[in-house]
């Protein structure tokens, strides 16, 4: 009923195009009776459809070999990298204990790595808390981004307190953010990291081919931690599960608040903006 409504101009536009892959597929063997007279250009043709064949598998039997050696590479660095952050966890834990033991203080490590969230949107901004905004990428509310922790960035973080709020992230709190809001920067554009593939195209120089690598280099600070973290799109997170406190005070404030340094406890935020 519906076709017979439309007009037949319409009607005529209404056939599917054929596929864009279909028009470059390498065409299979014809079959030719015995006596039949052969045109020289046809057996050309099958000659460089055979030969193109034969390439196009042996491409993709060494491309399924390589992407199986990577896949095989990176569960062992990931299950390597599993060993390292249980033995930096057991070696803090028995570090406390022996402080403990022999009636001294235990000073914990200091953090390599913080998470700074943007509160406060962009009316009534000065111009130097706003470049610095802009530097840090944290353009929007609720974007969060990884820094590392330098005395240059704490400078500059002292100059946005009012605007931001940051601490130190735990390893569970940076796998969840990359597993469930990672974004890769590819050709300017905002791409969700779903594949490893995207991840080894454009980090792959540097050893990072997959998700666990890229949550190695950020999480622990690594030699390639500006290109790692740069390739990441700043993270966009929703409003906390049962709102903010205060905006306008400070989070170590008597009456409480929500800007400045919550150290340990940006996971709680983390979590609730997730």
């Amino acid at each position: 009923w519906l076709k017979a409504q439309l007009p037949r101009r319409v009607r005529k536009c209404t056939a599917p195009p054929p596929a864009m892959a279909d028009r470059y597929l390498i065409g299979g063997e014809i079959e030719i009776p015995a006596q039949a007279p052969v045109p020289e250009g046809l057996k050309k043709k099958l000659d460089r459809n055979k030969k193109l064949l034969a390439e196009k598998e042996a491409a993709v039997a060494a491309k399924a070999k390589e992407k199986r050696a990577q896949r095989f590479a990176l569960k062992m660095r990931t299950n390597a990298y599993e060993k390292e952050y249980k033995a930096a966890e057991t070696k803090l834990i028995e570090l406390r204990r022996q402080a403990r033991r022999e009636g001294s203080f235990f000073m914990e490590p200091d953090a390599k790595l913080m998470f700074v969230i943007r509160i406060t949107g962009i009316n009534k901004l000065a111009p130097k808390p706003k470049k610095i905004l802009q530097l840090l990428r944290l353009r929007q509310l609720h974007n969060g981004v990884f820094v590392k922790v330098s005395r240059p960035m704490q400078q500059m973080l002292v100059n946005v307190n009012p605007y931001v709020t940051f601490g130190y992230p735990t390893l569970r709190s940076v796998r969840e953010l990359i597993y469930k809001r990672g974004c890769g920067k590819v050709n300017k554009q905002r791409i969700p990291l779903k594949d490893n593939q995207i991840i080894s195209d454009n980090l792959g120089r540097y050893g990072i081919h997959g998700m666990e690598d890229l949550i190695h280099e950020i999480y622990t600070v690594g030699p390639h931690f500006k290109q790692a973290n740069n390739f990441l799109w700043p993270f966009k997170l929703n409003t906390p599960k049962g709102g903010f406190v205060a905006k306008r005070h400070g989070f170590v404030e008597p009456r409480g608040g929500d800007w400045g340094n919550r150290e340990e406890l940006i996971n709680k935020l983390i979590k609730r903006m997730n």
